[in-house]
């Protein structure tokens, strides 16, 4: 986490600051620059380093010169300001509000796999990509099982330059330099008389809650996915496997570990723990009216539109409510909500340290994100399974880094969809899809897809999330039923992906985009008191009047 203190003021040249709007020697002779520069100071792990950008900068741009000027790769940066992250790469900063005196927030998203290099008192060399967010205790593990001939996890000893490294210590944190290869040598420990011992909380007497469902309508069973990915989960906790933070996203996300503690089985995203949430572990200042990052969000609600993501991806079978499917046509991971505890939860300040609830959402293996290959190798209909959720989701927050790949039983790419916390706004204003600007979403959708789009109903999906517990805001159910009309009038009209998903989202910061233009027209045109199926209907009229002039 960095915080940046932005003022606007003149340049002087020769200030030594980065600064990429270099003067020309045949300009004006002035001691200082004509154009409004904005100062940035980015902390960074302790450190502060300014930065001189220009006010009429575009986001990608400044995230271009942070790369250029500190090394943080564009890809891994994340803005916010006054409590909204600066989603839209072509829009500038002055779009957003930033003024002197504003302060910035750049969150760094650190994943990147280490390559570790093992070798033995003998020789032997091995090598392994470790998430460098595990401990020396899981990589011993690793060298058990892959390494042949190597010694059991309890007779290691890991040394680093001479070092003798604790099983506790982090990857990430053993080596200081920035490298991505570690060189660790490995040997056959000498037994030592004191061990760690962790107590069974059961074998003590302790009634210690370490997860559980949280169950809203008794009347509604939990799937035997989720039950048996919660049941993974504590298996690991009573092992002794704490949750592993993620340095991934701008909330706080848990990676949490099976019985073997090789393995991840789930990730859990406690509410209170959300950007802007008052125990967010990335130190983001506290929301001011309730709003969450994206605008149409509230902080705090994002498990449960995690938990509304998968029940209405239904599968191409039929509706999650009577469809005995796990997976949905989109591939949201299964998700539930819970309550947990353990002490490595980010409690803040606070003395009382009681259970969490949260999302609780089934990791799924991947090999990795969108981010990290072009869009042109990915499946057509991987592409559009992704657009048509959004589409009816709203998504305020697709992005490149929340699709992971991964293949299929027969070797195939497939697309995970995840991060959903930003689903089901109460209004259109951040709704961004990233894959609007890839070469699938221009293709026409397939007739299967067709079919599956015909099915849905925004009446019944409102039902089933009022089913599990969820009591609807009507603004958000007013946003679903909007959303699915406009998929379904799309389709009828033979529209692709990009041209049904660029009705949804806006160019800039400041321009309506075209189904907030058509929302504005209704509203002119109906009474205030009027019903909600009387503005729907407007809005159905408004809309197929735009639609039939593209």
């Amino acid at each position: 986490m960095s915080v940046a203190d932005v003022a606007v003021s003149p340049i002087h040249t020769g200030s030594g600051f980065c600064f990429g709007h270099e003067r020309s020697s045949s300009s004006s002779s002035s001691s200082h620059y004509s154009v409004k520069s904005v100062l940035v100071f980015l902390s960074v792990s302790g450190s502060t380093m300014p930065m001189l950008i220009l006010e009429s900068d575009s986001i990608a741009e400044v995230k271009l010169r942070i790369q250029t000027c500190n090394g943080f790769r564009v890809r891994r940066q994340r803005l916010v300001f006054s409590g909204r992250e600066l989603a839209r790469n072509a829009s500038r900063v002055r779009d957003y509000g930033v003024t002197g005196g504003s302060v910035l927030h750049l969150v760094l998203k650190l994943y990147d796999p280490l390559l570790v290099t093992v070798i033995t008192t003998c020789g032997k060399v091995f090598e392994f990509h470790v998430d460098r967010r595990r401990d020396v205790g899981y990589l011993k593990k690793r060298i058990s099982k892959e390494g042949k001939g190597f010694p059991e996890v309890d007779d290691q000893e890991i040394l680093f330059r001479g070092e003798k490294l604790d099983d506790r210590r982090i990857i990430g944190g053993i080596c200081k330099d920035g490298n991505s290869v570690i060189h660790l040598l490995v040997k056959k420990s000498v037994k030592e008389e004191d061990s760690v011992k962790i107590e069974d909380p059961a074998a003590s007497g302790k009634d210690l809650l370490l997860l559980e469902p949280v169950v809203l309508n008794p009347d509604v069973k939990l799937p035997k996915i989720l039950e048996d990915m919660i049941d993974r989960t504590v298996d690991g906790l009573k092992k002794g496997n704490p949750p592993v933070r993620s340095s991934e996203g701008t909330g706080g996300t848990y990676l949490m570990q099976d019985s073997s503690g090789l393995n991840y089985v789930s990730v859990f995203k406690p509410m209170d723990e959300e950007p802007m949430a008052v125990n967010n572990p990335q130190k983001l200042p506290l929301s001011s009216d309730g709003q969450g990052l994206k605008r149409g969000t509230r902080v705090g609600e994002g498990a449960t539109r995690e938990v509304a993501a998968y029940l209405l991806d239904h599968p191409k079978t039929g509706p999650r409510s009577s469809s005995k499917e796990a997976m949905g046509f989109a591939g949201v991971p299964p998700t539930a909500m819970v309550r947990s505890f353990h002490k490595v939860y980010n409690f803040g300040s606070s003395d009382t340290k009681e259970a969490k609830v949260g999302s609780l959402q089934m990791f799924m293996k991947n090999n990795g994100s969108c981010e990290d290959i072009g869009p042109g190798a990915f499946p057509v209909e991987e592409v559009h399974k992704i657009s048509v959720f959004d589409i009816r989701m709203a998504n305020a927050d697709r992005h490149a880094g929340n699709i992971l790949t991964g293949k299929d039983e027969d070797g195939k790419t497939v697309l995970i969809p995840i991060d959903h916390g930003y689903c089901l706004p109460e209004n259109f204003e951040d709704c961004t899809f990233e894959w609007l600007y890839w070469p699938q979403a221009k293709v026409p959708f397939s007739s299967e897809t067709l079919n599956y789009i015909n099915s849905l109903d925004a009446e019944q999906d409102i039902a089933l999330l009022k089913l599990n517990g969820w009591d609807v805001p009507e603004a958000v159910s007013r946003t679903l039923r909007i959303s699915t009309m406009l998929l379904k009038k799309g389709v009828e009209r033979d529209m692709t992906p990009y041209q049904i998903g660029s009705i949804m989202c806006r160019e800039t910061v400041n321009k309506d985009s075209a189904i907030e233009e058509i929302l504005r027209e209704a509203h002119n045109s109906v009474l205030p008191e009027s019903s909600e199926a009387t503005f729907l209907e407007t809005v159905s009229i408004a809309m197929d009047r735009r639609l039939d002039q593209l």
